[in-house]
């Protein structure tokens, strides 16, 4: 039994990073494609339900059946707030800067954290607390930034998707049902909202084929690499692999556009990740400690 609980695992460990490193492309390509919100909220999502399709067919031929694509109540719920993570996360992109973005939603983790604590009576472990604290503040940093150069509403999107995705994912864990293709079919929501708001004015993206390379191929394999996570990571954990995205993209920003981030805002980011780097760690340590002894 010991062998499989150790394999499940390290499954997860590759889904997550697989997943954290293709989500770390979603704002560069945003960017790349260089249009107007709804236009491309509207056809990223609609390219993720396309590709979604496509898999979910080509699936169907190969296997005679359909695979698990709602689980129940569970998927309904977390569906929902996948689709509406979407939304304030394209919000966030367009109304604050991309370091900002990421680094406040690497705030995941420890929402994870509070989450599983307070509905599935996870305790966090004293080093997740004081994580947590050192978290809280290098966010405080960027917010405060956000204040002073009038990224509020930004910056309040970015905290708003962190807290929408870390409550998706702790339903996951919760339910224990595959989750994998759940958020995939809840681009429905922010592709319906953008396209109604597109289309009476006519789309505007200036190079649409980085919304679709991003919509149908990079976003597919993030969010069903990070929904399926859970199965087989705790909730926080599937949560901190959202540190590759907050880590690398602002790199790919900078070498593309050019784009430096604030002084304030590079402070409470390394804060941010230095917090979440140590937590990682110390987790990896505590359960190479407690492996050999079980």
């Amino acid at each position: 039994m010991f062998p499989t609980a150790l394999s499940d695992h390290r499954k997860g460990l590759l889904l997550t990073a697989i997943g954290g490193l293709a989500l770390s492309m979603d704002i560069p390509l945003v960017r790349l494609g260089d249009g107007d919100i709804w236009s491309i909220l509207g056809i990223r999502s609609a390219a993720t339900i396309l590709a979604t399709l496509v898999i979910l067919g080509a699936m169907r031929l190969a296997s005679g059946k359909w695979p698990v694509l709602i689980p129940g109540r569970a998927g309904l719920f977390a569906g929902l707030l996948y689709g509406l993570s979407s939304l304030t996360f394209v919000l966030s992109v367009f109304n604050t800067a991309t370091a900002n973005v990421v680094f406040i939603v690497a705030f995941n983790p420890m929402f994870a954290a509070l989450l599983s604590w307070i509905f599935l009576k996870e305790k966090p472990q004293a080093a997740t607390l004081i994580a947590m604290l050192f978290m809280i503040f290098g966010v405080g940093l960027i917010v405060r930034e956000g204040l002073a150069s009038g990224h509020i509403f930004g910056d309040a999107m970015a905290l708003l998707s962190a807290l929408i995705l870390a409550a998706a994912i702790t339903i996951g864990r919760g339910s224990r049902r595959e989750m994998g293709f759940v958020p995939l079919l809840a681009a429905i929501l922010p592709a319906a909202l953008g396209l109604a708001q597109a289309l009476p004015l006519g789309f505007s993206i200036a190079h649409p084929g980085w919304i679709l390379l991003n919509g149908a191929i990079m976003m597919p394999v993030a969010f069903w690499c990070l929904a399926t996570g859970p199965r087989y990571l705790s909730a926080p954990e599937v949560g901190m692999f959202y540190l590759l995205e907050t880590v690398l993209a602002p790199i790919w920003v900078w070498l593309i556009f050019a784009e430096t981030p604030a002084t304030m805002t590079l402070v409470g980011g390394g804060i941010l990740v230095t917090a979440i780097a140590g937590h990682c760690f110390w987790m990896v340590r505590e359960k190479s400690i407690r492996q050999p002894a079980e």
